[in-house]
């Protein structure tokens, strides 16, 4: 075996040692995108917010969906890509800052996303999670059309081992920050899942965001 894929597999059994459990993850996700949230919402038109028509159907259950393709290995997250917003962002890791949040990518570099290693990555079982700025003051950012986004537009994170994970997303909803369903968000399903997150909601200069835009995706196909 080589010794990149040596590298891989140890970096991939200490990430799995460190995982904390999703309700815990939940939390720490919750408060750590206060970071994200504030945004600058200066602009004379704000960010698209999510059409009611596109929240996830509860009712629905897994049975009423094609089978997802056979979950992928743990791999690094290298891009994003979102065709219908024209999204194509490279993706740096977050973990957790010196406070327990989730650690927003650099606001300096305001194209940027964020994969956070806490989770799985993209593909495999489970629910990975992209995060990324709605703006700041110079203008949109990465996400700014997040809220966009309807049920059957395709997200691509593009990984390190070469594969090209494709999701469709189901659902597009923003949630108030001090309501934030976290079981709901994060929690698995049982199959590869992603979930891609900005800041969202009304906006005011104290307290910038009032919630987040959550796009809820499934893995569709693997390239």
């Amino acid at each position: 075996m080589s010794a990149s894929k040596l590298a891989l597999l140890a970096e991939e059994e200490e990430r799995r040692r460190k995982r904390a459990p999703w309700g815990v993850i939940a939390l720490v996700l919750l408060t750590g995108l206060a970071l994200i949230r504030n945004g600058s919402g200066e602009f004379d038109v704000g960010p698209p917010q999510p059409a009611s028509a596109a929240a996830p159907d509860t009712r629905a259950t897994l049975g009423t969906f094609a089978p997802a393709p056979t979950a992928l290995p743990f791999s690094p997250v290298q891009r994003v890509r979102i065709p219908v917003i024209r999204v194509d962002a490279p993706v740096v890791q977050v973990g957790l800052d010196a406070d327990g949040w989730v650690a927003a990518p650099p606001p300096e570099n305001p194209q940027l996303a964020g994969w956070f290693t806490g989770a799985v990555s993209p593909g495999e079982k489970g629910t990975a999670v992209i995060v990324g700025h709605v703006d700041n003051k110079q203008g949109p950012a990465v996400f700014y059309g997040l809220g966009a986004l309807q049920k059957g537009n395709q997200v691509e994170v593009l990984r390190q081992d070469g594969r090209t994970a494709v999701f469709e997303i189901y659902g597009v909803e923003v949630f108030a920050k001090n309501n934030f369903p976290g079981d709901r968000v994060y929690g698995s399903k049982g199959t590869p899942e992603l979930r891609v997150i900005t800041c969202g909601g009304g906006f005011t200069k104290q307290n910038g965001y009032e919630g987040n835009v959550v796009v809820f995706a499934r893995l569709a196909a693997v390239m």
